[in-house]
C-alpha cells in the first residue's frame, strides 16, 4: 500500500502543478464558472493543499490501523477523483475550452485515486459507505478552506509588494 500512496503524492503535486501554471491565467477567461483568482494568492492556497494532502498520506503510513487516518486519507482519495469530474471535465465540456488540471485528473488522479480505494474496500480497511462519508466530508472541507486560503495568501503577498 505504501507504493500506491507514494502514487497518489506524485498525481496530486502533478495535478496541483498543472493547476499552479495554468489556472491562474484561465481565471480570468473562466466567467461565471471560476473568479479570477491571482497568481500569487492561487500559489499559496495550491501549496496548502498539496501539503494537507501529504500530511493526511503521512498520517495514515505511521498510522495505518488508525480509522481516523482511513477516513482522512480515503476522504482526500476520493475529493480529488471528485474534482477531476467537477469542476474540471465539467467546465471543459461547458466551455468547450480545456480547464487546467482536467488531463492529470484524468489520467493520475481517478485511475490511482480509484484503484487506492478500490484495494482499501477490498482488503475491508473501510467501507463504500465510509469512503463516501468521508469523500464528503472532506471535500467539503476542502471547498470551504480554499477561500479562506485565497485571502490569506493575498493578504501575505500583497505585503510584499
Amino acid at each position: 500500500m505504501e507504493v500506491l500512496i507514494i502514487l497518489f503524492l506524485f498525481a496530486i503535486t502533478l495535478h496541483n502543478l498543472e493547476e499552479a501554471i495554468w489556472l491562474p491565467a484561465w481565471s480570468n477567461d473562466a466567467s461565471k464558472y471560476h473568479k479570477p483568482v491571482g497568481k500569487n494568492e492561487f500559489h499559496f492556497a495550491v501549496i496548502c493543499i498539496t501539503a494537507l494532502a501529504y500530511l493526511s498520506a503521512f498520517f495514515y503510513l505511521y498510522n495505518p490501523d488508525s480509522l481516523l487516518a482511513k477516513y482522512i486519507l480515503s476522504g482526500f482519495l476520493g475529493s480529488m477523483l471528485l474534482n477531476a469530474i467537477f469542476p474540471h471535465l465539467l467546465v471543459t465540456i461547458l466551455q468547450k475550452r480545456y480547464a487546467p488540471g482536467l488531463l492529470t485528473g484524468i489520467l493520475l488522479n481517478i485511475p490511482i485515486n480509484g484503484f487506492i480505494l478500490y484495494r482499501f474496500i477490498k482488503s475491508n480497511e473501510i467501507t463504500l459507505t465510509e469512503v463516501i462519508f468521508s469523500t464528503l466530508l472532506v471535500a467539503v472541507l476542502l471547498v470551504g478552506l480554499i477561500p479562506v486560503l485565497f485571502r490569506i495568501g493575498k493578504s501575505i503577498t500583497n505585503q510584499y509588494e
